[in-house]
């Protein structure tokens, strides 16, 4: 369940307030405006009000929510901030509405002047349906129903596409090399912009000084070019950061280029990319990637319900993409990005309408309405036996002759089986790799393959010189053989510090004799 408050900015609103928004964006320098719409079709914002960003008629600050007439009842089906900043937002009639900013005319009305109010753009758009909206720093791009991607703004690198570098007053149509084609997503970065059309190819035009835009070089591009270092791959959606881009192929993998001073392109190393090169997210297959061009972190999450970040995380630099505890990938931008803002507009279920997924999560340890617990180093977990019949098979045939209620664990420590538990309520896991070790072992223990696998990623995240051969052991003692096998070529990479650490000293016997036999076989002793 997506938790809004856990944005900074709505720190002052009660439970029962944040329980009545459904939808919601946050935006701004520092991450202090938001609009967020209720249940009721209300539309609120507060926030610091720059150029009227805010849209409630003025540019006076306020730390309580005000209503936004103009939108009430206009149900918004997607939103999106620029830096100035500015808002465009679309209705689920296809309405376009925009504000705030506008020294670059990236509000699309023909004038500079910033407009406190949202206003309707209807120029060149009359009888289209705009389905999705995105905003660079000032310029603006939106897709129709009919697969047309229109675009406006600032344009000193050629980011609204009409093969200039004039600024754009009013909307129109990017067409050179999409004049024929169906576009089905868009994404802006702050000065470059995207569009991916229905066969999976995608265009790319504007600035290019970071090589976001994917052709290999480092030079503008005021029209639509294909990126031909993704033929013969399919993507599925397309998302922009700061200065670089992302992809989702139709396969479940990912492609990321363009700037990488934080390693926001999760390739291991800090060094622009000016071509499509994959990211190691994950073995199992990615169902979302998530950017922002107000920040320069990455987002991912997988098909089993993990979620990945890398990029500027808390002010650090994180070069490979980290396993979360998250659920959802809008968590990371909430939690860890400066500024802490929205990656899309923010769709909030209530109670309700959960599904059978979310609705089993929030029951993992609640007392009310569980049937078992387990007793752990002096602690209870509370469990509910059906489910844990029907997930596990150690405990559909345990739990059969057993009518106790309360039941003692002393093999495993409490972090441990709390998190072997909460696995089978939420088919994720969440814990430290140096603790993923003790999961590894009751995951061999109960025969849980799938768990196992998830334990050998989460531990190959925490591997360093120092450990590396206590995690080979580890692997080799639960038999888990991609782990091994990854312990093992990160042994021989760093074979210099490894074999001087305690670690290899104190190896055993076999396996140091076993691990000689293999290094051996590889070259590893060549010089």
């Amino acid at each position: 369940m997506l938790d809004v408050g856990k944005w900074p900015v709505f720190a002052l609103h009660s439970q029962e307030e944040l329980k009545l928004i459904r939808q919601a964006c946050v935006f701004g320098s520092a991450g202090n405006e938001a609009l967020y719409i209720t249940e009721n079709e209300e539309v609120f914002a507060l926030g610091t009000n720059c150029s009227g960003c805010l849209g409630i008629g003025d540019t006076q600050s306020t730390i309580q929510p005000r209503r936004v007439d103009t939108l009430c009842g206009k149900k918004i089906a997607c939103l999106s901030c620029g830096t100035g900043p500015h808002v465009v937002a679309a209705t689920t009639n296809g309405e376009l509405y925009t504000w705030g900013h506008n020294s670059y005319s990236q509000l699309g009305n023909g004038t500079t002047n910033h407009s406190l109010l949202p206003c309707q753009v209807s120029t060149n758009l009359a009888n289209k349906k705009v389905v999705e909206v995105a905003c660079g720093s000032h310029h603006s791009m939106v897709l129709t129903s009919e697969g047309e991607v229109y675009a406006w703004g600032y344009n000193n690198a050629g980011q609204v596409g009409s093969g200039s570098t004039a600024n754009q007053p009013i909307p129109r149509r990017v067409t050179s090399c999409l004049q024929n084609k169906i576009a089905i997503n868009i994404a802006c970065g702050q000065m470059c912009s995207v569009a991916l059309v229905e066969n999976g190819e995608v265009y790319v035009w504007g600035y290019n000084g970071n090589g976001q835009l994917g052709l290999g070089n480092n030079g503008n591009q005021p029209t639509p070019c294909r990126i031909a270092a993704l033929q013969g791959i399919r993507v599925q959606k397309v998302a922009c950061g700061f200065a670089h881009t992302l992809v989702l192929t139709d396969e479940g993998q990912l492609y990321a280029w363009g700037a990488n001073s934080y390693g926001q392109l999760g390739t291991g190393n800090r060094s622009n990319q000016s071509f499509p090169a994959p990211v190691p997210v994950d073995k199992d297959r990615l169902v979302e990637v998530a950017a922002c061009h107000l920040v320069h972190t990455s987002a991912a999450k997988t098909q089993g319900g993990q979620v990945y970040m890398w990029g500027l995380c808390r002010g650090q630099s994180v070069t490979l993409p980290h396993l979360t505890h998250f659920t959802c990938t809008d968590d990371v931008f909430a939690c860890f990005t400066t500024p802490a803002v929205t990656w899309r507009l923010l769709a909030v279920e209530p109670d309700d309408h959960l599904t059978v997924a979310q609705s089993l999560k929030k029951e993992f340890d609640n007392p009310d309405t569980a049937d078992l617990k387990f007793q752990v180093d002096g602690k209870y977990i509370h469990a509910h036996k059906v489910l844990l019949k029907i997930r596990c098979e150690y405990f559909r045939s345990v739990l059969n002759d057993n009518n106790d209620e309360i039941i003692g664990i002393s093999e495993f420590s409490y972090p441990v089986y709390r998190a072997f538990l909460e696995y089978l309520y939420t088919d994720s896991i969440s814990l430290p790799p140096e603790d993923a070790i003790g999961l590894l072992d009751l995951a061999t223990y109960y025969r849980e393959n799938r768990l196992k696998k998830l334990c050998q990623q989460t531990i190959k995240q925490g591997i360093g010189e120092e450990n590396a051969i206590a995690l080979l052991s580890a692997a080799v003692k639960y038999e888990a053989k991609d782990l091994e096998e990854f312990c093992f070529r990160f042994c021989i990479n760093h074979l210099t510090v490894v074999t001087q650490t305690m670690g290899f000293a104190e190896m055993d016997h076999d396996l140091l004799k076993n691990f000689i036999s293999k290094a051996s076989k590889v070259g590893a002793f060549k010089n």
